[in-house]
């Protein structure tokens, strides 16, 4: 060692390991086998559901349900588009109505068409079968593909709210179907681009002497190719915002047969108005079936109790402000405005009902509720009792009956009926309304 350090050499160390035996024994250049694993108890056995491990990989069943989510996202999403761009042609629509000059000049004469009684031509002449504003002529509605099932509908809202109309194909129209339009009769034309050939092959042969109202997409008359051959058309006008193809990539009817069945939904709901005093009545009328029939249907006075005429006692509130002896008449009125029946009740329970209000006069308002009681206000024993069950109509003979054979005013449309319930008073009702319901 101080040999090789005197000559600069140092030991030489390494992790080498070196085995000396006298025949050096063959090893196998094969691994020994691993030990086995441990077996999995019985109880166990669940763990997999007895599936095959390979079952359990999650990269193929996880890439399913993500591709299923983002399929229905895609549908979605496609189903909120139609939806948001339907729903800004409508406001578009609404701003053109709104604002423009031609397209409120337009719905303004359309609606004249409509409920005017005579056209020009023909005299005047006297009206005995309809209502008040009614026509004796009908609305002709034409239009063909999507634009006539627009005008179908139109047809079926224009007769429920008692507006007549028709529905005519402009091919059978020029096949013998001509013979339904009458000499008091209203065109109206659906056609989104104007120019259907189908109607430009019947224009020439309606009557010019007969108002003709033409529903398209034109918001000016001289774009229009139909109005062309016709000037004295009357334009309304249901455009959209932007064309179908660029919406969806196609230019099957969606957003234009929306706008255009809605004009003509508002057409049909304000000359109805027009020309009839009670929409909802004349609807009524023409529609009794189904579940809107049902809705609309008022029961006859002999399926209606007197219980559902009257009106609950929770329903008439307390003059309790200010207290009743210096109460007026101004008091009262006030009370019954705000009452949610029309009815006042006092402390007393006497009670003070909506016909007896209505007659204060100018001079009651200042005047004392006490001087006002005699006729005013009506006493708990001068209620006219009523079983609850009866019917209106029963309810109804009994008290003409009882007004006939007594006389002396206690049965008047002033009194008031007690609907009673095992001797308990469960609502009130004037006689005037129950002879009015029956």
């Amino acid at each position: 060692m101080v040999e090789q350090r005197q000559h600069g050499r140092t030991p030489v160390h390494n992790s080498e390991v070196y085995l000396l035996r006298q025949m050096p024994p063959t090893f196998s250049t094969i691994p020994p086998l691993s030990p086995p694993s441990p077996i999995t108890p019985a109880e166990d056995d669940d763990f997999c559901n007895g599936m095959p491990i390979e079952a359990l990989s999650l990269s193929q069943p996880a890439i399913a349900v993500a591709d299923e989510k983002l399929a229905v996202e895609e549908r979605l999403s496609n189903a909120v588009h139609v939806l948001s761009t339907e729903t800004t042609a409508l406001q578009n629509l609404t701003a053109l109505y709104s604002t423009d000059r031609l397209a409120r000049e337009g719905f303004n004469r359309a609606v004249e068409a409509i409920t005017r009684r005579n056209h020009p031509k023909y005299p005047h002449h006297q009206h005995t079968s309809h209502s008040r504003g009614a026509t004796d002529g009908k609305i002709v509605v034409i239009g063909v593909g999507k634009s006539g099932h627009i005008a179908k509908k139109l047809v079926a809202t224009f007769n429920s709210l008692a507006i007549q109309a028709v529905f005519l194909h402009p091919t059978e129209a020029l096949h013998g179907d001509l013979g339904q339009i009458g000499p008091r009769d209203t065109f109206l034309l659906i056609t989104f681009s104007g120019k259907t050939p189908e109607l430009l092959a019947l224009l020439p042969h309606l009557d010019k002497s007969l108002p003709l109202i033409l529903l398209t997409s034109h918001t000016r008359p001289e774009t229009c190719e139909l109005i062309k051959h016709r000037p004295d058309t009357i334009l309304l006008p249901a455009p959209i915002h932007e064309p179908e193809t660029k919406s969806f990539g196609v230019s099957a009817p969606t957003t234009s047969t929306t706008v255009a069945l809605t004009v003509g939904d508002a057409l049909a709901i304000v000359a109805s108005r027009e020309l009839h005093p009670s929409v909802a009545s004349v609807f009524a009328k023409n529609h009794p079936g189904g579940a809107i029939g049902a809705a609309l249907r008022k029961p006859s006075s002999s399926e209606k109790s007197a219980r559902e005429l009257a009106v609950r006692m929770e329903m008439i509130p307390l003059l309790d402000t200010p207290p009743e002896k210096t109460a007026t008449g101004a008091d009262v009125l006030r009370a019954g405005y705000a009452s949610p029946s029309g009815w006042v009740r006092l402390q007393t329970g006497d009670v003070i009902s909506p016909r007896r209000i209505r007659k204060l006069d100018s001079a009651d308002l200042v005047t004392g509720l006490g001087e006002l009681k005699g006729w005013l206000v009506t006493s708990k024993k001068e209620f006219v009792p009523v079983a609850a069950d009866s019917s209106v109509e029963k309810a109804a003979e009994w008290v003409l009956g009882m007004r006939v054979a007594l006389g002396d005013g206690q049965y008047e449309d002033n009194a008031i009926v007690a609907v009673m319930d095992r001797g308990e008073c469960v609502g009130l009702l004037e006689v005037g309304s129950l002879m009015e319901e029956a």
